[in-house]
């Protein structure tokens, strides 16, 4: 029976793509983890170009191959059973299988379209995520994910500037980002830390080959009364290769192939996990200029602090400030009693990131060791400070504490 091409057409969502892959050639390179996920990938696409070009045996032969090497790719397995169907009838829907539930074929679709897409629109290696602003010299690396993508994109600290070194496909909560409250089933957007790696044999088996929490809810978002917990970086179940795009309680998935490739990347509290619902990419030229404007703002508060003026140091500071136990009023009155009995303040920061934060409107997130010394005390320490440009277009500390 004649196969319906256009049918097929639709339903994979097919755009334009100009560098079929030779399907030969991708078997024999699918050894290693990296190589399994990236030809796995280059595969699907293969087939997907095929089908556009109405060359469905050659579309058959890409997923042949793709489900021997990658067996438990469920979604190529969904392609690859909807054309064989069409063999022998015209399929009118993307899954013609009995018994399997719409959502359930509809997240295998909308996992192909994901996969396609990226492809399709790659984001420009020359550009950066306008997030990252500075990253400290303890950071070789940096996690930043675009949930409107589906893609988790790892960069390398390169002498301060962040260089786009790898990007893997992603999962996240069954309703989207904004996590507000715990059971929403939502992924947190903002930024994160890494604060350890649980083994694999110490959790179940829908974990996968391992997990990374992080530290959400942060200050930020229990300043805002958000709740929940347990927000992990992990792996798929062991006969899972990926889930589809919304298929997480809220964490961020990745295949277990692509989590042993981020594994040697990843340093317990020093990697920053930045989430986004979609990335800003700005040039190397504006990320320069944006970095020299924001680090003079931090800049500006040190020496301030150090001149011992109390009015300069204050005005960095949010009448909406909170931390460090204090609020605005209880801080002004603490900082006007104790600054003028110092005959000495000085200060050195070193180790400084700074990141804006996705989501939020013009705040940013500071982080640094920070070295106080006067005449009479002396105290080191990580500090975060949260920073936001306020209606009069100044950016001042809305909180700093000690960073967890």
């Amino acid at each position: 029976m004649k196969i319906n091409y256009k049918c097929l057409l639709l339903i994979f969502c097919i755009g334009h793509f100009t560098m079929p892959v030779n399907a030969g050639d991708l078997l024999s390179k699918a050894t290693l983890d990296q190589g399994l996920t990236t030809h796995s990938e280059s595969l699907l696409i293969n087939a997907v170009e095929n089908i556009k070009n109405y060359d469905t045996e050659g579309a058959i032969k890409d997923l042949r191959q793709l489900i021997k090497i990658n067996p438990d790719f469920k979604a190529a397995q969904l392609m690859y059973a909807d054309l064989m169907l069409a063999r022998s009838q015209v399929i009118t829907d993307f899954g013609n299988i009995p018994n399997v539930s719409f959502e359930r074929i509809t997240a295998l679709r909308d996992e192909v379209q994901a996969r396609w897409l990226n492809h399709k629109s790659p984001v420009d290696r020359n550009k950066v995520p306008s997030s990252l602003i500075q990253l400290a010299s303890k950071q070789d690396h940096v996690i930043v994910v675009d949930s409107s993508r589906s893609r988790l994109f790892l960069f390398k600290n390169q002498k301060g500037m962040p260089t786009l070194i790898k990007d893997f496909y992603i999962t996240v909560g069954k309703n989207g980002t904004g996590k507000y409250v715990e059971g929403d089933q939502k992924t947190p957007v903002g930024v994160y830390f890494v604060t350890e790696f649980i083994d694999p044999e110490e959790l179940p088996d829908l974990y996968g080959d391992g997990a990374f929490p992080i530290d959400y809810p942060n200050a930020w978002d229990q300043r805002h009364g958000r709740t929940g917990y347990g927000i992990w970086l992990h792996g798929t179940p062991s006969r899972t290769y990926s889930r589809p795009p919304r298929d997480s309680n809220g964490c961020v998935i990745v295949s277990n192939q692509d989590l042993n490739v981020l594994m040697p990347f990843i340093k317990t509290g020093h990697t920053p996990v930045i989430i986004s619902e979609s990335i800003d990419w700005v040039s190397k030229q504006e990320w320069k200029k944006r970095r020299g404007n924001y680090e003079l703002f931090v800049e500006t508060w040190r020496k301030d602090w150090e001149s011992r003026d109390v009015n300069l140091y204050l005005r960095h500071y949010s009448t909406e400030y909170s931390g460090l136990g204090k609020d605005y009023n209880s801080w002004v009155e603490y900082k006007r009693r104790v600054n003028p009995s110092k005959k000495l303040i000085k200060v050195n920061i070193s180790n400084t990131s700074m990141f804006l934060y996705p989501g939020e409107e013009q705040l940013m997130v500071v982080t640094f060791v920070q070295d106080y010394a006067s005449d009479n005390f002396r105290k080191k320490f990580t500090k975060r400070q949260y920073w936001h440009m306020e209606d009069d277009g100044q950016w001042r500390i809305i909180y700093e504490g000690a960073a967890s």
